[in-house]
């Protein structure tokens, strides 16, 4: 009977020894001990370790599609003159964009998180961090950037294939990230900040089977510091939702073009 128990008691163990009560804050550790008196199972309730008031969270990834919000003033002589293309395009419609391929990516390899207030039913976060700030603007017509004598936008008599602008900030988020309970095991998440950006690259890219690919870097009329308002909601560990708008101008003079993104967001806080 003896050897009956032992066997009997070494299957419970490699069945039950690592069984959870299906909590993430509260887990379940399972004890079987064989005696005299027969074979006993004891459960112990095993707390984890509370949440670091300060931690880091790495790799977040934002990827969107762009549009432009466009409160220029064509009839300004300044926007005239920027524009050297017939009178008839000198209007926002001369930068239109493949809004499917003009796309927004965020990258964020570390991000340092300070835990404002940990309830059960609410939780809040302020983070900071560095990441680089992307955009790529794909245009329909055939519009060629110039920095000669003086920044200015032209017709190409080119028809390109592939016609964008890219932009590279070096930039600096600051984000408020609460967290509400909904149900056991689902947490809403969604969040406001900021981000101050300084351009560190611009290019404009084109192709066509005249020229070729040509790649061309310059500073075009850029502005050098960009700052947006963003956001994001979405439900924790599961998908997340963001959105941005550009509060400064794209360009130092002439136009007055802020981009607006839309995306989903890989990680977070």
């Amino acid at each position: 009977m003896k050897l009956i128990y032992c066997l009997m008691a070494a299957t419970m163990i490699s069945l039950s020894a690592n069984a959870q009560d299906g909590e993430k804050k509260e887990k379940k550790s399972t004890t079987i001990t064989l005696g005299s008196d027969g074979i006993k199972v004891n459960d112990k309730k095993i707390e984890e370790k509370p949440e670091k008031k300060f931690d880091l969270s790495v790799g977040i990834v934002d990827i969107g599609i762009n549009s432009i919000i466009d409160n220029t003033n064509y009839n300004s002589a300044e926007a005239k003159a920027f524009m050297q293309v017939p009178q008839n395009l000198q209007n926002e419609n001369l930068f239109s964009m493949r809004t499917g391929k003009s796309w927004n990516v965020n990258v964020y390899p570390v991000m340092a998180k300070i835990r404002l207030h940990n309830g059960k039913k609410q939780r809040i976060y302020f983070s900071t961090g560095i990441g680089l700030q992307m955009y790529n603007f794909r245009y329909t017509k055939n519009i060629s950037f110039r920095n000669e004598t003086v920044p200015m936008v032209v017709m190409d008599t080119i028809n390109f294939s592939k016609n964008k602008i890219g932009l590279t900030y070096l930039t600096i988020p600051l984000q408020f990230t609460f967290k509400t309970k909904l149900a056991e095991k689902a947490w809403l998440v969604y969040g406001v900040g900021a981000t101050g950006g300084y351009r560190i690259a611009s290019w404009n890219k084109q192709v066509s089977p005249e020229r070729g690919k040509q790649k061309n870097r310059d500073e075009f009329n850029f502005n050098d510091f960009n700052a947006c308002v963003t956001g994001e909601i979405g439900l924790d560990n599961i998908f997340r939702v963001f959105a941005s708008y550009q509060l400064t101008p794209l360009h130092s003079t002439a136009l007055d073009q802020r981009p607006f993104t839309i995306g989903l967001r890989f990680g977070g806080i």
